[in-house]
């Protein structure tokens, strides 16, 4: 057989497992960078305000920026451009916040199952998604006739996009997939992924 061969699982089974006790979730992320932005801006401008205002109880004249504020804001109409455009971008900027409120991040961590038996201590481990593709990789390497190998571990399917330069590819790609299934599952992932696995012949030259 020289065509490409691919194996793909159906619907249910690309469906993750929860496997161990209980469900594991995943890691998020501090999201430090952009809480200290939004820190930083909030009280740089809650301080200027702050001052300002005291400075006018005091009997001081308002400052110049607060007075041109205030007249452009009296002034200009809802349709003005610079009107809709900071709506824009302060909508824009909302959205963006929310998503990483409501998202946990750290896509590249996948989380790990816990013991049987163990309880919630708070323990949470994990397996970085490149480590993973890189174990999986040397696994496949070694079943006979591949001689290259292409592994990305998703948090769903992991796929595999194999060379082999001798050997039936059926029976190749049965190999390759056997070969993943057992190191997706002493990977002791939460959730195992299913498998797509992909072989063909080296492009002749």
């Amino acid at each position: 057989m020289s065509g490409p061969v691919s194996l793909e699982k159906t619907a249910e089974e690309e469906a993750p497992r929860a496997v161990g006790g209980g469900r594991v979730p995943r890691f998020r992320s501090a999201r430090r960078l952009p809480a200290a932005l939004v820190a930083a801006v909030t009280l740089t401008v809650a301080g200027l305000f702050l001052y300002d205002v005291a400075a006018v109880r005091a009997g001081r004249p308002a400052m110049a920026w607060r007075r041109h504020l205030a007249h452009e804001l009296a002034t200009r109409h809802l349709g003005d451009g610079l009107v809709v455009a900071g709506a824009v971008v302060a909508v824009l900027a909302g959205c963006w916040l929310l998503v990483l409120a409501l998202t946990p991040g750290l896509r590249g961590v996948l989380p790990m199952r816990r013991a049987e038996g163990a309880g919630d201590d708070g323990v949470h481990a994990g397996l970085e998604r490149g480590a993973a593709a890189l174990v999986l990789r040397d696994r496949v390497m070694e079943v006979p006739g591949v001689q290259a190998v292409r592994v990305d571990v998703g948090r769903r399917v992991v796929r595999a996009r194999a060379r082999s330069h001798f050997r039936d590819l059926d029976e190749v790609r049965t190999d390759v997939n056997t070969v993943l299934a057992e190191g997706v599952r002493e990977l002791g992932l939460a959730r195992e992924p299913s498998l797509s696995v992909h072989v063909r012949r080296p492009a002749k030259r």
